[in-house]
């Protein structure tokens, strides 16, 4: 026979009520006595009824999760740390891929929002009125991305950024390029600015070399233009690119660091694995996952069952790190 709501609340010994919004609304119920609850329905084998649950409390307990590339490596410590804390909320998260499409994601916005609770958009390609549109059809909260009135959280790039250009700076590098990523991304905007203020502050001149694809061939282009300036090291904007940059710099007989220095962002797995270990800009991944549920938990505590009526967006930004490794090196030569 199975388990029901009321051997829960037997098990954990709470009433059936505070059982229930355990399940409902885990936000109105205290710590301990959630983590009671929810060891209790695995001891006794309950699963709690989803569409029962959206009935009675007009929510689904389900968020959505819509990324640009599955096969981009920055994704999945974004996605285990919105699962981990899913599940300390009691809610499950379904999950997209836009295939680097801006109306393809504003398909699956329009698809998932009769579906879901809510739609964390992690590096959203669509444009700032798509944004709005899409969450007048359910809440939205942002990952790595920014739009007034929308909550969202990003990497900010201090001290990371700084710190990198410092490190740089140290080596005996004064000429540093930039291999951006696409000119709409804001975390693009965000790091050349960063960029520009650190450079001037110290006296390194910024190479604009372009915006690029955020994927191996952006990378490769990248290395292309970047031979077209006399820059004696490279910021990148993100680990895939930088890891593809340095491959086709060894194909043209440039050697990294010894001719040149290249940093990239993000600290992806295989940055360290490489050789040269990538020199990097660590981004929090995991943690931004978990803070992008916590916003939409938030959000639904905040404007009740109906996403018209929410309140200003709550944007949060964590800090970034330098981590140096051996694609950095002392200038050799002349800079």
């Amino acid at each position: 026979m199975a388990a029901t709501l009321k051997d829960v609340a037997a098990r954990a010994g709470v009433s059936v009520a505070t059982a229930s919004r355990a399940f409902q609304r885990p936000d109105m119920v205290g710590a301990r006595s959630l983590e009671r609850v929810r060891r209790a329905a695995d001891e006794v084998g309950y699963i709690p009824n989803s569409a029962a649950r959206a009935l009675i409390s007009g929510r689904r307990g389900v968020y959505g999760v819509v990324v640009p590339d599955l096969e981009n490596p920055f994704f999945p410590a974004v996605l285990k740390g919105a699962q981990a804390r899913a599940h300390h909320h009691g809610v499950q998260l379904l999950l997209a891929d836009a295939e680097e499409s801006p109306e393809g994601e504003w398909n699956l916005v329009r698809t998932l929002a009769g579906q879901v609770d809510g739609v964390i958009l992690c590096s959203s390609r669509m444009g700032e009125d798509a944004l709005l549109e899409a969450a007048s059809l359910t809440r939205v909260t942002l990952v790595n991305r920014v739009r007034s009135g929308l909550s969202g959280v990003f990497a900010d790039p201090v001290p990371g950024v700084p710190d990198a250009v410092r490190h740089l700076h140290r080596m005996g590098h004064r000429r540093v390029g930039y291999v951006g990523g696409p000119a709409t991304s804001h975390s693009d905007s965000a790091r050349r600015t960063a960029l520009d203020e650190i450079c001037q502050e110290i006296g390194v001149e910024l190479l604009d070399v372009g915006h690029f694809e955020p994927g191996v061939e952006g990378g490769r282009r990248g290395a292309e233009e970047l031979l077209l300036t006399d820059a004696t090291a490279a910021i990148v904007y993100n680990d895939l690119m930088a890891l593809a940059l340095v491959d086709r710099l060894k194909g043209f007989g440039v050697s990294v660091p010894e001719d040149l220095s290249v940093v990239g962002w993000d600290d992806i797995s295989f940055a360290s694995l490489l050789t040269p270990g990538l020199s990097t800009v660590q981004v929090p991944r995991y943690d931004m996952g978990a803070m992008a549920v916590d916003l939409l938990v938030a959000a639904e505590a905040a404007d009740g069952e109906d996403p018209r009526s929410r309140v200003e967006g709550r944007v949060v930004g964590l800090p970034t790190q330098f981590v140096p490794r051996a694609s950095t090196a002392r200038l050799a030569r002349n800079g």
